[in-house]
């Protein structure tokens, strides 16, 4: 099977945030796989191994995502894809990601392609459909449960609280959602292993793209953290004031009642 993950870097989910110039601080702040693309690679490598064939993990981005490329060559994924627009985009949105990544897709021979359901920055879930829309292939979301036969697929996905069951045909996309599979970390045979894996590097001019054509859609007109919570206040006294005073600071305060 050929076997493609889309994949994204994204801040670790311990890391905090920091504004400078109105801008999200990078600068010391620690990286990772999005988590929900670390179950779109296991889940990968799972299917690879019971089906056989190759795993290819595909990302756009800076030279700095290939540590996250790495990353899932070490846990087993067998080739790696950097799709550089650092040089050629000051920025980007769904749209230019998808648009960059179908394009890279388009005419290879593919059976399976797997994503995470959202990106833990960003949260749209948007990349993962508009590729499939873009290739003209079937996709199914926010999936749980995956099991291949032959060209066929059996896919169960969440539904807020519920399972929906779906067959379909390869080729497929599918995003991962939470609890699809637990992935693995990354073994020192495995990471070993990575370094000598091949990562190939392309820009924008490889895939005979230019700016205009991923221009984003969207335009971030401001960014900036939540207000700070105020401490919580603590009643005291008998049970009839403590309502008394309760009541009185939703309306005057809170202004709810």
């Amino acid at each position: 099977m050929n076997i493609y993950v889309l994949m994204k870097r994204t801040f670790d989910t311990e890391e905090k945030i920091t504004l400078n110039n109105g801008q999200i601080a990078e600068d010391g702040a620690e990286f990772i796989i999005n988590p929900y693309d670390e179950y779109a690679v296991e889940e990968a490598i799972q299917v690879r191994d019971a089906n056989g064939g190759e795993i290819t993990v595909v990302t756009v981005g800076g030279e700095e995502s290939e540590k996250e490329l790495r990353t899932a060559l070490a846990m087993g994924c067998d080739k790696a894809v950097l799709i550089n627009t650092e040089d050629d985009l000051d920025y980007g949105d769904q749209y230019t990601t998808a648009k960059i990544l179908a394009e890279f897709l388009k005419g290879k021979e593919i059976d399976l392609i797997l994503a995470g359901n959202v990106a833990i920055d960003g949260g749209s879930g948007q990349v993962g459909p508009r590729v499939a829309e873009l290739l003209n292939i079937p996709y199914v979301t926010t999936i749980t449960k995956l099991e291949i036969n032959g060209k066929n697929a059996k896919v169960v996905r969440d539904v807020e609280g519920d399972s929906e069951v779906i067959e379909t045909s390869l080729p497929l996309l599918v995003t991962a959602q939470q609890g699809l599979n637990e992935p693995r970390y990354p073994s020192l045979p495995g990471i070993m292993k990575a370094k000598k894996k091949p990562l190939e590097k392309l820009e924008l001019d490889d895939l005979d793209l230019d700016e205009d054509e991923v221009e984003a859609k969207t335009k971030t007109i401001e960014i900036y953290l939540p207000p700070k919570k105020e401490a919580g206040k603590v009643l005291s006294g008998d049970l009839a004031d403590q309502v008394k005073e309760l009541v009185q600071l939703l309306h005057s305060e809170a202004k709810v009642v």
